[in-house]
């Protein structure tokens, strides 16, 4: 996160933009460790990148007065939970799951909720697999939980996302819906050719030296 954006939150969030940040500090830690891990094991790492945001002052008001709740800091950082957010990015499907998997397995993570939009997309054919988690911050008075939300999701479905992300936040766009028929049968061909490459894949590894190398 830029300078401006953390000092543009700063009034909003005050000092719990130091939790917000630490949560996502350390999500990325872990996941830097089990890539680290998995590569010294001599397999392929299996996250292409990672993506990290705070959520602005405006989205979060937003957010809060759609569900009823007052803007304030207190309910952005305990009513809801992706006032800090964690994108992971992945090259295969199977990576995705692997990778969730990896991030259950930390004991002190508290997993509150998980949904899985790459079996069950959602209508507008929205894909990836969102962990809603409490990660452990280590204070000088103690251990405090944050709220933090990761998903985790393919190239391809992060592209996919990011325009349709788009149309629906940028103002006055024209053809609304025959877009998002567009965008509809593009995440259904998208989808296809993830499990395509992926089986591809598959069939190179059983090939050559085997395991996900």
């Amino acid at each position: 996160m830029d300078d401006e954006k953390i000092v543009a939150n700063y009034g909003f969030y005050g000092e719990s933009l130091i939790l917000l940040e630490g949560a996502i500090t350390e999500v990325i830690t872990r996941i830097d460790i089990i890539r680290r891990y998995i590569k010294i094991k001599g397999f392929r790492d299996p996250i292409e990148h990672v993506k990290t945001r705070i959520k602005s002052e405006e989205s979060m008001k937003e957010k809060l007065i759609r569900k009823g709740l007052a803007p304030t800091c207190e309910n952005a950082v305990t009513k809801v939970y992706d006032a800090a957010g964690i994108r992971v990015i992945c090259t295969f499907v199977d990576d995705v799951y692997r990778i969730v998997e990896l991030l259950k397995s930390q004991q002190d993570i508290k997993i509150i909720e998980e949904k899985d939009y790459i079996s069950n997309p959602k209508p507008s054919g929205y894909r990836s697999f969102h962990l809603i988690i409490k990660v452990p911050i280590h204070l000088p008075k103690g251990i405090r939980y944050v709220n933090a939300e990761i998903q985790i999701r393919t190239i391809a479905m992060d592209c996919w996302a990011s325009l349709e992300h788009e149309m629906r936040y940028k103002k006055d766009v024209p053809n609304t819906e025959l877009i998002a028929g567009e965008l509809k049968r593009c995440a259904d061909e998208i989808a296809s050719t993830d499990l395509t490459l992926q089986a591809i894949r598959d069939m190179i590894d059983s090939e050559g030296t085997g395991g996900h190398k």
